[in-house]
């Protein structure tokens, strides 16, 4: 593998200058700019991004930690925060942690000794005490999808609890008082916040909350199925189902239709989300918008900021969910 050394002497010039070629001096004569260019180009050499990182006091990438980018929801989330460092001209490098704590942990030490600039860092098992102290670290890290009050200017984060109250209270505006409940059984902040939600809207209007109307199951396809089927066993009276998230809900659907129960005619659905499937499930599909796009664009502008010394807002960003109305409840009296 060709060395600096071995550019300098096949350009005719000294180490200093292809150093200062590299890293697009001005000193650096045309001359020599073609000269140590060609020879580049001739030995196959890649400058080493970390050293001239060190000279320039930049890498030019932004560093997103994201749950598992094979999940639609971090696929948007990704890009979304892609297209505006593209802005920049910045590049991603990104980790999955796949909610684990050793794993969120070994991606953004990974991140950061990478030298990223700013860090996009969605992190659910990782305590709050260590993500302030990573904070405290890197003044140019943002939290998405979290709420830590201590550096709470530097969360971006949605209303969870709402999210699921509005999905109940809607079927609850249609006449259903029976409405079962599909959650992840995945141990983080957003399970305990939606089941909230969902808790809240069946006090609100007068409704027993029942254990047995819950069950849980893992955040996708295959785990809402397996919920539908418990919930289904219990023989409940149940009319109506909220969802953890829109896989959960597709789920819980292939279950009622593998059993002849049609949706919403005997039995409604809401989701959570509002991804691309929603859209195109029979029926279309009720759901709660996570406004996911503009968030990750605004924790990567928030970073980047950050990463320049600019001038912050000192409130936290907590967004709002709204209902998305489609095809898959029905009102009983109807």
């Amino acid at each position: 593998m060709a060395t600096i050394k071995d550019v300098a002497k096949h350009a005719g010039v000294s180490v200093a200058t292809v150093s200062r070629v590299i890293n697009k001096s001005p000193k650096a004569s045309q001359t020599a700019v073609d000269a140590v260019t060609q020879a580049m180009r001739t030995l196959g050499y890649r400058p080493n991004a970390n050293a001239r990182a060190l000279v320039n006091q930049s890498t030019n990438t932004l560093g997103v930690l994201a749950g598992d980018v094979s999940d639609p929801f971090f696929g948007a989330m990704v890009k979304a925060i892609d297209g505006i460092a593209r802005q920049e001209k910045k590049h991603l490098l990104i980790g999955n942690g796949y909610h684990n704590a050793d794993q969120e942990r070994e991606a953004i030490e990974l991140l950061l000794n990478s030298r990223c600039e700013s860090y996009v860092i969605h992190s659910k098992a990782l305590s709050n005490d260590e993500l302030i102290e990573f904070a405290r670290e890197v003044p140019s890290m943002v939290l998405i999808n979290r709420f830590i009050p201590e550096i709470a200017n530097r969360c971006i984060a949605l209303d969870n609890e709402r999210g699921t109250y509005l999905a109940t209270k809607f079927l609850i505006s249609h006449g259903h008082q029976h409405i079962g409940y599909v959650s992840s059984n995945h141990d983080i902040e957003d399970r305990e916040q939606r089941r909230n939600g969902y808790e809240k809207a069946l006090e609100e209007h007068g409704l027993p909350f029942r254990e047995s109307y819950i069950e849980f199951g893992s955040p996708d396809g295959e785990g809402g199925e397996s919920a539908a089927i418990n919930l289904l066993a219990k023989n409940l009276p149940i009319t109506a189902i909220v969802t953890y998230n829109d896989f959960m809900a597709a789920g819980v659907l292939s279950v009622l239709d593998e059993n002849g129960i049609r949706t919403p005619e005997e039995m409604s659905l809401v989701g959570f989300d509002d991804g691309a499937l929603a859209r195109y499930l029979h029926p279309k599909l009720t759901t709660v918008r996570y406004p996911i796009q503009i968030m990750a664009e605004q924790a990567a502008i928030l970073s980047m900021k950050l990463a320049k010394n600019e001038a912050i807002s000192p409130d936290s960003r907590l967004y709002a969910p709204t209902l998305v109305r489609r095809l898959s409840v029905r009102a009983l009296s109807d």
